[in-house]
């Protein structure tokens, strides 16, 4: 089965940062998927935070440029959101997905929120 768990979320006040981590399991052929970020709001649709292709390709919001990074290790079966100068408005729900052959398959989130 195939299975992606995000970790890494949390509080933390405007201005500091967080990193999350999309963790493949263990059956998982991390390499072959292409990665992304999306956050869902409160009574907001989820949106597309960041993504990384298999050939290390990076897309982002424009709300997150020069913010956020997004990286992977596909030896250790890993995707990386690196987020600094966060901001209230960062606050959401974060969920990993991994694209391979059409086929999407979603984490089950990690919250973040941002206050003081």
């Amino acid at each position: 089965q195939v299975q992606f768990v995000e970790s890494g979320g949390g509080l933390v006040q405007p201005g500091g940062s967080l990193r999350l981590t999309c963790a493949g399991g263990p059956g998982s052929l991390f390499s072959r998927y292409s990665m992304s970020w999306y956050r869902q709001a409160p009574g907001r649709q989820r949106e597309l935070v960041a993504s990384i292709s298999r050939d290390s390709s990076t897309t982002y919001a424009d709300s997150v440029k020069d913010r956020f990074s997004i990286s992977r290790d596909d030896a250790k079966k890993t995707a990386y959101l690196q987020m600094n100068s966060l901001k209230p408005e960062d606050t959401a729900v974060y969920y990993c997905k991994a694209t391979w052959n059409l086929v999407d398959y979603w984490g089950q989130g990690t919250q973040v929120t941002v206050s003081s």
